[in-house]
């Protein structure tokens, strides 16, 4: 990380440290936003939005809904007000009219949400907020609607401009190390042991990024593995037997688990900056790496097996590598999309289904959800542009030719 990254994260830690305390008095939500959104001083600002923070912060999930649907239903956009607007602008398109349609069609939620995170420590506290919207408004379309607007709002403050890559190792602050267990999504960290593993040994890399108001809680990370050769087990990456090779002698990176930790940061992607940035830096520490992989899960085919009358145990046959290629390759949803989870955001980033493997993961969730097979997604650093326009274009799946191949030996119909 460079001088000015550490001034800036430095700033914004002693910034946003400070609790969010709530005042003894209690009054309405609705009062004490309407206050918020009206108050014209800087300090009677402060205090109302910390006092509306706090409050949240010991509200059980009731008062949480109330005060969701509060946003929703009493601070949404005045339909009669837009028109108005609108008819002004069609008239004489002039900085006056165009100022009065803009804030016409501007929810006063989103002024009030911005006037939130004016408190030391709201953004992590927003975040937080976020992430109890999205658990308590599933299905209900004001509260959905609603989200928009945090996402709208949450993703120009956490756009990358703002983000900070940082390399985490077995000397990187105990209080991240904890919650690089705690966050790990793909392959569950089992121990501070298991955790040295994968950070200490010359051979393995891990990073993620911060951001300067939340500066001790990473937002997302991976973990590579530099490797000779692609791999195609991940028993094989995370042994404790394994050999340890000079990181200098490695011609291939695998990103062999990336999670994101922030459930309030859903729908707002960093994985794509975060694996082109990180090939990019090895890259230039690594001049002899010549190959940058994935050794992903398949988290649906098993399902997908399913509903195509296969069964699980069709994945131990010589059928395998076929139904498996022809799931990533054939398999979309109703808007043209991949299926697979997984596939849609490699693939998106401008990678290419490269390679299958059997065997791959052999514990009880790799074989629950994809009968223990894994693949290798390829970002070949010359084309993933090029790759990434052509399937965001015609959601065109990129793979290789043995893919093509084994995708094309399963003549079965798919759903």
């Amino acid at each position: 990380m460079t001088l000015l990254a550490d001034l800036l994260s430095t700033v914004f830690e002693r910034r946003y440290r400070p609790s969010l305390a709530a005042t003894s008095e209690i009054r309405d939500m609705p009062e004490l936003t309407a206050d918020l959104i009206g108050a014209k001083g800087e300090v009677s600002g402060l205090s109302t939005a910390r006092q509306i923070l706090g409050q949240y912060a010991a509200s059980d999930d009731d008062e949480k809904l109330a005060f969701f649907r509060h946003l929703a239903e009493d601070l949404s956009i005045v339909p009669e007000a837009v028109r108005t607007a609108l008819e002004g602008y069609q008239k004489g398109q002039s900085k006056r009219s165009y100022r009065a349609l803009m804030d016409a069609a501007e929810p006063p939620r989103q002024e009030l949400i911005r006037r939130l995170n004016q408190v030391p420590g709201a953004t992590k506290a927003l975040v937080a907020m976020r992430a109890d919207l999205l658990r308590l408004g599933r299905g209900d379309d004001a509260l959905e609607a609603l989200d928009i607007d945090f996402r709208h709002l949450l993703a120009s403050w956490f756009n990358r401009g703002f983000l900070v890559l940082r390399p985490i190792n077995w000397q990187s602050p105990a209080q991240i190390l904890d919650k690089i267990i705690a966050y790990e999504a793909v392959h569950a960290i089992d121990s501070w042991d298991d955790l040295r593993l994968r950070l200490e040994p010359i051979d393995r890399r891990c990073f993620a990024f911060f951001h300067p108001a939340m500066p001790d809680e990473p937002l997302i990370f991976v973990e590579v593995a530099l490797t000779k050769g692609t791999a195609g087990s991940i028993h094989e990456l995370l042994s404790a037997d394994r050999s340890t090779i000079d990181a200098e002698e490695a011609d291939t990176a695998v990103f062999y688990s990336i999670s994101n930790c922030q459930e309030g940061l859903a729908g707002i992607s960093f994985g794509n900056s975060l694996i082109k940035q990180v090939a990019a830096d090895l890259s230039l520490e690594l001049p002899l790496l010549t190959q940058f992989v994935t050794l992903s899960p398949i988290p649906g085919l098993v399902k997908w097996l399913e509903m195509q009358g296969h069964s699980a145990q069709d994945l131990a046959a010589e059928e395998a590598l076929p139904l498996a290629a022809a799931y990533l390759v054939k398999a979309k949803r109703s808007d043209g999309m991949p299926l697979d989870p997984v596939a849609r955001f490699h693939l998106g980033n401008g990678a290419l289904v490269h390679k299958l493997h059997t065997g791959a993961d052999l514990s009880e969730k790799g074989r629950r959800q994809s009968g223990g097979i894994m693949v290798n997604y390829l970002y070949d650093l010359k084309n993933v542009s090029q790759n990434h326009e052509r399937f965001s274009t015609s959601q065109e799946v990129i793979a290789s030719p043995e893919i093509e191949a084994q995708s094309a030996a399963h003549k079965t119909s798919l759903a």
